[in-house]
């Protein structure tokens, strides 16, 4: 049988112990937190997706085919698309589409008027770092939406993410059902990034979430 002594000293023992794991219980579950970080929200599609996708599908949307297109603030969009842990999506594809200067996108639901110059829709796969850029302009205002870019992510042929990028500031943002729909103010700040001036054009900066 133990004495109360013996039994007073294992008690204590248990306690330092109980003491000592706890902050490491909590260090490991902020740890865990950190690394899982929010996916980017999730958007519409939008009626103007490409009906087929244009010859012409690479980076520079200023460009299509022997066409250059010189109206609208020029502007590079780019980023790094990572998975919930920040590993570097290997292998992904970024789409973008948007409307010309004039409100109009290439396709054929929006009608005539849309500038053959314009590409309107481009397509990458991202670098070993995860890393996407494109060469477009400043997104312009349409009938009853504020500017914005669709993005869309693919990988192995299946569609990880549909959203849609809005600018900084622009007053017309709060006006937007869609932009106004996200769920939070966090979810607005992920989606809505500053065309900041540079030395060839404006340039933005759009890191992407994806749950894989």
């Amino acid at each position: 049988m133990s004495s109360p002594n013996q039994t007073l000293n294992r008690l204590r023992r248990h306690i330092l112990a109980s003491a000592i794991g706890m902050p490491m219980l909590q260090f490991t579950a902020t740890a865990l937190a950190q690394n899982q970080r929010r996916a980017t929200p999730a958007q519409s599609e939008g009626p103007f997706y490409p009906v087929n996708l244009p010859q012409d599908s690479d980076f520079d949307l200023l460009r299509n085919g022997a066409l250059a297109y010189s109206s609208g603030q020029p502007a590079w969009v780019e980023g790094v698309v990572s998975d919930l842990q920040g590993k570097p999506l290997r292998g992904a594809q970024v789409e973008i589409w948007q409307c010309d200067e004039n409100g109009h996108y290439q396709h054929p639901r929006a009608g005539k008027g849309a500038d053959p110059a314009f590409q309107g829709f481009g397509r990458v796969s991202v670098g070993d770092e995860g890393q996407y850029r494109f060469r477009t302009i400043r997104p312009a205002q349409y009938a009853g939406r504020t500017p914005h870019i669709h993005v869309k992510v693919k990988l192995a042929g299946r569609e990880l993410l549909t959203t849609q990028l809005y600018v900084k500031d622009d007053p017309g943002n709060t006006r937007d059902f869609l932009w106004r729909s996200l769920s939070d103010d966090a979810a607005r700040t992920a989606l809505t990034v500053s065309f900041n001036p540079s030395s060839d054009g404006l340039r933005a900066f759009f890191p992407i979430v994806v749950a894989v």
